[in-house]
């Protein structure tokens, strides 16, 4: 069994290391490329190991933030891929039955998440449970006016849900391995940092500035009307 929790530790570590390298790749190439969309998937797959791995030992040392700081890394990881496939819902109201399941269970986990973090005066698991539950209501939400979506809506999900997940991991690995950082600044200053990378590619997206976006994703076609396609 030892052996198995070092090789998962070792496997995590590994993954970490790849999504925290390649994350910075990806958000610095154009939009839509070839190389952008490479070093995405690498950096999901990335997170998804790392995430997974995570809660495995999380069970190993009993970290209940550890735990849940890999479900939202793992779930905004998630969101941020899936957006790059419901480019449709700008015109199209069908929103496919997986999408709503994993908001609304994505929802329930984070407001129990909540009601943890109140019952154990856990400031940080409180954090990211707060902003998951507010994640999965707002998506839930996009679901219910799915085909009058703003065109570019898909690409503020991409945005907010992979740097989101990235900020979660270093967060994780923030309090677990810096032990000179102080708490709360230990978990926070990632957000700090993180935040303000968000809004200004929101308001870089919504401003209309030229922001050259191709979707080349099996099943998404781009749609020619739209001003970022």
């Amino acid at each position: 069994m030892d052996t198995f929790f070092q090789l998962n530790r070792g496997l995590h570590i590994a993954a970490g290391f790849t999504g925290f390298l390649v994350a910075p790749v990806a958000l610095a190439l154009r939009k839509g490329g070839a190389g952008h969309r490479a070093w995405g998937r690498v950096f999901f797959w990335a997170m998804t190991v790392a995430g997974g791995t995570a809660l495995v030992g999380s069970w190993r040392i009993h970290s209940a933030f550890l735990l849940l700081t890999a479900v939202f890394s793992l779930y905004m990881a998630g969101f941020g891929y899936r957006s790059v496939f419901l480019k449709h819902l700008a015109w199209d109201a069908r929103v496919a039955p997986f999408d709503w399941a994993v908001a609304g269970a994505g929802l329930a986990v984070f407001v129990g998440t909540v009601g943890y973090a109140f019952w154990a005066h856990n400031i940080a698991v409180g954090v990211f449970g707060g902003l998951g539950a507010m994640t999965a209501t707002r998506q839930l939400r996009g679901y219910a006016n799915a085909g009058r979506w703003a065109k570019n809506q898909w690409l503020l999900n991409h945005i907010s849900g992979f740097v989101a997940g990235y900020i979660a991991a270093v967060s994780a690995f923030s309090v677990t391995s810096l032990h000179f950082i102080p708490f709360p600044l230990n978990f926070l200053w990632p957000t700090a940092l993180g935040v303000p990378v968000i809004v200004w590619w929101h308001r870089r997206v919504r401003g209309g500035h030229p922001v050259q976006v191709q979707v080349r994703a099996a099943g998404v076609a781009a749609d020619p009307a739209s001003p970022i396609a």
